[in-house]
């Protein structure tokens, strides 16, 4: 609606997870950097944590962008919630096998495993990511921790990444088990206000602006209201563009931004 007036040829704070927007503060460098490590080194289990609307799914995507360029065969999991036999079918799923109906569990298992042992003759990463494992149940949890048992005497056979709400990291610390086997963890943190200016610069530029459209005032009012998380910091900077639209404004200041902060508030 307001594309054409901002000079955009695309919407640039859409809430969903597109790489190609994704601003690489040092914090998301450096976790997608570990994550790269701990699948490229196969060093069994990785944990990425993090606020909700903080980058991580976002994150995820561009980490299975890379990793598809290199030989990679891989399983995305979006909705763990599910018991252990219907996790374990969703796994096979998403690496594009089709398991019987009537499938036991250990021709479940034996399925997934020829697929790692022939990945591995053909030098292929096999990697499973679980997104929201915040919610996976304690019964399926153990399937997950028994997952890192496909492993041969120099390696392992399935890179694990769960990803998650802050509260993953309780829950994996109490599964003894599981956290001894997780190498490496990260917990993304919010932007800070130098990282929400050019993370909205960057996501205005990649949509096609060819100018500055927020003032630094205009910013620092979305950085305090959205405490630099991504996800808010969309919301408000999509509704501002709207409104500046509407009100024909030649630029987003702050008196549009509180007005926008302002009716979000009152939701």
């Amino acid at each position: 609606m307001y594309l054409e007036y901002w000079g955009l040829k695309e919407f640039p704070f859409e809430n969903v997870p597109d790489p190609k927007f994704m601003y690489f503060s040092q914090d998301f460098e450096e976790a997608l950097i570990r994550l790269l490590y701990a699948v490229e080194r196969k060093k069994g289990a990785a944990l990425l944590t993090g606020e909700v609307g903080c980058g991580k799914t976002t994150l995820s995507r561009v980490l299975i962008q890379r990793l598809s360029e290199n030989n990679a065969d891989i399983s995305l999991i979006t909705n763990p919630s599910l018991d252990p036999p219907d996790f374990l079918k969703e796994i096979l799923y998403q690496f594009g096998i089709s398991p019987a109906p009537n499938s036991s569990k250990s021709d479940l298992l034996s399925m997934l495993n020829s697929r790692m042992l022939e990945n591995m003759r053909e030098e292929k990463i096999t990697l499973l990511i679980i997104d929201e494992a915040q919610v996976i149940s304690k019964p399926t949890f153990e399937e997950v921790r028994l997952l890192l048992n496909f492993q041969l005497n120099d390696r392992f056979l399935l890179t694990l990444i769960l990803i998650g709400q802050p509260e993953l990291r309780d829950i994996i610390r109490d599964i003894a088990q599981l956290d001894q086997r997780i190498a490496i963890k990260y917990h993304l943190t919010p932007l800070t206000f130098d990282d929400t200016v050019k993370y909205i610069r960057t996501r205005l530029k990649v949509a096609g602006a060819e100018k500055d459209v927020f003032t630094l005032e205009a910013i620092d009012e979305i950085f305090r209201s959205s405490m630099g998380i991504p996800r808010k910091i969309n919301n408000i900077c999509d509704m501002s563009l709207m409104i500046g639209f509407v009100s024909k404004s030649h630029i987003i200041d702050s008196s549009v931004t509180r007005r926008v902060i302002k009716d979000q508030s009152s939701d």
